[in-house]
């Protein structure tokens, strides 16, 4: 599917934003009342955002930040009091926040400001990589009120980083600032105050000038290969079958050829 909307405009809006930015597409959790804490208003939004990046051939990288003070609080714990769900029933196998288990083939950065706690941590978690602003905390505090990091943060977190400091983290709830997350790998960047978003869609601009289907069977590759031996076959029958597909394509030839005539590369997605 096509988006017709040009270089920018808005695609959806309300509880989640999302707007189009040339070939990247910046959603915003749009709840800063409640520092964006997740409700299943904003889960099922969170979720048609990923499906709008999934579907849109012309949409390369996604870009997830929050509105207001905060990027995301976590759950709502007055929506959970009050019986409300926080994964869309209709898909339920997008996860927490519609997001968590909600695999998408396109790379996306989260852009965290303030603090993303419990769900809030869980969310950029799940993205690919993150940017952080000066002063950000980050933290799984759940086992402070009885509870544990069940949207992924536990394997996430320690697979992510080193795992006495992801135990440290997830065992006494305490957050850590943006410039010790990025020490240990957490963060890839950390930001001036009030310039996240413009770093992080920067960086997702970075990307979105590079082929899609070689982005996206990179990422796929990293994912599915990352904790495969290189010195056993299997890693290599899914490397080999990507290969056939990704350098027969019509992008490998243009990045040939716009290398041969000295000329940026159009990129076609095939």
């Amino acid at each position: 599917m096509t988006d017709q909307a040009g270089e920018s405009g808005v695609l959806l809006d309300g509880v989640v934003r999302a707007e189009r930015r040339g070939h990247v597409l910046l959603i915003t959790l749009n709840r800063p009342e409640a520092r964006n804490a997740v409700n299943y208003e904003l889960a099922a939004a969170l979720g048609a955002a990923v499906e709008l990046l999934n579907e849109n051939d012309d949409l390369r990288v996604g870009v997830i930040t929050g509105a207001g003070k905060a990027f995301c609080a976590g759950q709502d714990l007055k929506a959970l009091g009050a019986g409300e769900g926080l994964i869309p029933p209709e898909h339920a196998e997008w996860g927490f926040a519609g997001f968590v288990r909600h695999f998408s083939a396109k790379p996306i950065i989260a852009a965290v400001h303030g603090f993303a706690l419990g769900g809030g941590l869980e969310i950029a978690l799940a993205c690919d990589l993150v940017v952080a602003e000066e002063g950000a905390r980050l933290g799984l505090p759940e086992v402070t009120r009885g509870l544990f990091a069940a949207g992924g943060g536990v394997p996430r977190i320690a697979q992510q980083i080193p795992q006495k400091v992801a135990l440290r983290m997830l065992l006494t709830g305490q957050p850590v600032s943006a410039e010790v997350a990025e020490r240990w790998g957490l963060v890839n960047e950390v930001a001036p105050v009030g310039t996240h978003v413009d770093v992080a869609l920067a960086l997702a601009e970075v990307m979105a000038a590079n082929a899609p289907l070689a982005v996206q069977a990179t990422k796929r590759l990293v994912y599915e290969g990352a904790n495969q031996s290189a010195w056993r076959d299997e890693p290599w029958v899914d490397i080999d079958q990507t290969v056939a597909e990704i350098f027969a394509s019509a992008d490998a030839v243009e990045g040939a050829q716009a290398f041969v005539e000295k000329r940026p590369p159009v990129w076609q997605a095939r």
